[in-house]
């Protein structure tokens, strides 16, 4: 079992962070609305293996069977092994390459806020806010925590509909079905 987890995870974590490496340098020309849908779009993309990685285990190590249980422990133990990939990845980008990030970002929100009318007032408690964010975002540990947050949900929902799809119980033998009385 946990040949087929690492192998999954690790090739899942590097389709996200490879995914990852390659749009980051478009990141001002896609903007952070189309940004966060490429994204997303690329976990999802990524989080295909955990399906890939259930159906493997349930063909080369169950003998084509798996209950949902065990299906839903192989499928998320790839997705945590894919989401470490993933934040050690971004850990790496935005403390040497990403200068500015948060800048931008809050200048994002901030226009955004702006341009849809809310009041002044408002405007600027949600300039605090990202002021602290920006602060608790130096944080390695803190950075990596909202990071890791990013990509799981999404793996959770896919183990959860893998294991699902891809249960499967023994079939009873014709001797080991019961005698119909007669």
């Amino acid at each position: 079992m946990k040949r087929t987890i690492v192998r999954f995870g690790l090739i899942s974590g590097a389709v996200s962070s490879l995914l990852m490496v390659a749009t980051v340098p478009f990141a001002d020309r896609i903007g952070f609305d189309k940004g966060a849908i490429v994204g997303y779009t690329s976990l999802v993309l990524s989080f295909l293996l955990v399906f890939l990685g259930i159906r493997s285990y349930r063909d080369n190590v169950g003998n084509g069977q798996i209950t949902f249980v065990r299906g839903f422990a192989v499928g998320i133990s790839i997705t945590l092994i894919s989401c470490v990939c993933y934040v050690v990845t971004w850990e790496v980008l935005y403390y040497n390459f990403l200068p500015g990030f948060m800048d931008k970002y809050a200048a994002y929100v901030t226009a955004k806020a702006q341009a849809s009318g809310a009041s002044p007032q408002a405007v600027q408690a949600q300039i605090q806010q990202l002021h602290k964010y920006k602060e608790l975002y130096q944080n390695p540990f803190f950075n990596a925590l909202l990071t890791f947050i990013e990509p799981f949900p999404v793996g959770l929902v896919i183990t959860l509909i893998s294991a699902a799809i891809l249960r499967k119980k023994a079939r009873l033998q014709p001797a080991d079905t019961p005698l119909m009385a007669q």
